[in-house]
């Protein structure tokens, strides 16, 4: 009884806070709904785990109950069970005692993916490639990879040693490390794209977020930076805080940043600048795409508002969401949705309505009848309800097939590792350049793997198959399909070729990153990036910079 009764109070909790968050419009009403639904509930799991056939788990009972009741409000809303409290930590402060090694699960075994710079992993000699077959004493090739990232994280200064398998290598390698303070980095890289223009790559917003970049743009003006790239593509966001300290170090200090409103006053809250800037007049472009979600929407919302900035890219995610943590018994946490926030110029780039769902529980994305139009600083234009909209669209090229297939089984990744061992002591600047020899190497190499795929185009024509069976239309149509079904494998043969340049970009990548770690992978992303060419191409033409800015 005391399992049922400790599995059943976080439900309870958070029904009493949820009453607490509520009842303030009209108490009576709610609080005999919400009383009511309460003695369901307990009635209703008593009988259950009396009456049911076979035995009942109450903590997955109970937690299945917990995350649907949750779901059905927004995707952010989260009861966090005491066994996850320290992931959650981790992705607040970006910091967890581990090795500071990175593993994925590739074409079927655990292999370590990134190596990050100055930790026990590098220092003792772990390396891109390297397939992991014990923790310990643990078998753990029939693991998932979040099992596998939890053996090897831990208290800071305790041991663990990695069996792995290496490339090349006939027996596998036992390896010992101590575990430390991992501290995953906000700013994994910066540096220079031109003579004097810096680039800040930004991917966290945890603790330290805002200094971690100061320091950055602080170091690129030390090196001749007159102009900086701000990256924020992929980033999902973070503390709100930090994007605030971000907007700092190129607005004045005493500027909103985001305001946040909410059915309880002490929610709604203005947030300013509050220290003095780096430089408000260095001219800036800010990148983003369609992951680029909630804090980074806030910085590139903010930047736009106040046209200090040329926003680049694709749209952003549009999260306008703001979520709090309150503590629950049993050193669970809950995670709730209390605001949604609004940049400078008053819009909430909120892109989903999820108070209004759709017959099926569905969420629909505001339409744009429902936007609203906003002004700037220089009285432009923007619109809320749908993320941020970039000053220039840079259209996105999507993966071809091939290059997808060869990137997610492995294939591409595993010739950089053999590359590196081939060429262990090759040194090279600034990104890498696969050679058209090399690339032909990779081809033979890749003769005799099995990368089977189906493009799109594929897919669409067995649909039209199908279709014109079932409408009684195949027979006329049979011949042209089966000379298109003919042309369309013999067009396939050539995908190595007509998509080359995308395979070669994934290659030189992962290369990079074998010799280079993460800093090097970057780096040789640059040449091929669109949305930088862009950038430097606005950022060197002081007057579509200008004109783009309204000024």
């Amino acid at each position: 009884m005391k399992v049922i009764k400790k599995a059943v109070a976080p439900a309870l909790i958070i029904l009493v806070i949820f009453f607490t968050l509520v009842s303030f419009s009209n108490p009576g009403k709610r609080y005999f709904e919400i009383s009511k639904n309460l003695d369901i509930f307990a009635t209703l799991f008593k009988e259950v785990n009396t009456l049911y056939v076979d035995e009942v788990n109450p903590n997955k009972v109970i937690k299945v109950g917990i995350d649907a009741m949750l779901q059905s409000l927004d995707p952010y809303t989260n009861y966090i069970p005491e066994d996850d409290i320290e992931n959650f930590r981790t992705q607040s402060t970006g910091q967890y005692g581990g090795i500071g090694a990175i593993t994925s699960r590739i074409d079927g075994k655990i292999k370590v993916v990134m190596v990050l710079e100055g930790y026990s992993a590098e220092k003792n000699g772990l390396k891109i490639g390297d397939e992991i077959l014990k923790i310990d004493k643990v078998d753990v090739t029939t693991l998932s990879r979040e099992e596998t990232s939890e053996l090897m994280k831990g208290q800071a200064d305790t041991p663990v040693s990695l069996t792995v398998q290496r490339y090349g290598e006939e027996t596998p390698r036992t390896i010992e490390f101590k575990r430390g303070k991992v501290k995953i980095s906000n700013v994994p890289y910066f540096g220079m794209l031109a003579e004097d223009v810096g680039y800040v790559k930004l991917t966290e917003f945890t603790l330290q977020a805002g200094k971690d970049v100061k320091k950055a743009v602080v170091d690129l003006k030390e090196q001749g930076a007159q102009k900086i790239v701000l990256d924020l593509r992929g980033n999902p966001g973070g503390l709100l805080i930090e994007a605030v300290n971000i907007v700092n170090i190129f607005v004045p200090k005493g500027k909103e940043v985001v305001s946040t409103k909410g059915k309880i006053t002490d929610n709604n809250i203005t947030y300013k600048t509050l220290n003095a800037p780096v430089d408000t007049e260095i001219p800036l472009a800010v990148l983003i795409n369609s992951g680029s979600a909630s804090a980074s929407e806030i910085v590139a919302g903010t930047i736009q508002d106040y046209d200090r900035g040329v926003v680049i890219g694709q749209k952003s995610f549009g999260k306008g969401l703001v979520q709090i943590t309150r503590p629950l018994s049993y050193n669970s946490q809950l995670k709730v949705t209390t605001a949604k926030y609004y940049t400078p110029s008053g819009r909430c780039i909120q892109a989903l309505d999820y108070s209004h769902r759709n017959a099926d529980g569905s969420v629909g994305k505001v339409p744009d009848s429902l936007k609203r139009e906003f002004k700037t600083t220089n009285d432009r234009s923007v619109f809320d309800g749908g993320g941020v909209d970039p000053d220039v669209t840079v259209e996105k090229t999507p993966m071809a097939s091939v290059a997808y297939i060869l990137y997610t089984k492995g294939l591409i990744f595993d010739f950089a590792t053999e590359y590196y061992y081939k060429y262990p002591d090759k040194k090279f600047n600034k990104g890498y350049e696969l050679s058209t020899a090399e690339y032909n190497d990779f081809k033979e190499w890749l003769s005799t793997k099995d990368y089977a795929y189906t493009t799109n185009v594929e897919r669409n024509l067995k649909r039209l198959r199908e279709n014109a069976k079932r409408e009684k239309y195949y027979d006329n149509i049979k011949v042209q399909l089966k000379e298109l079904e003919t042309t369309l494998a013999k067009s396939k043969e050539n995908d190595l070729e007509d998509f080359s340049t995308q395979i070669i970009n994934l290659l030189e990548e992962e290369i990079a990153a074998r010799y280079y770690l993460e800093k090097g992978s970057i780096e040789a992303s640059f040449d091929d990036d669109n949305d930088i060419k862009k950038a430097l191409e606005i950022l060197n033409n002081k007057t579509d910079y200008k004109k783009l800015l309204g000024s």
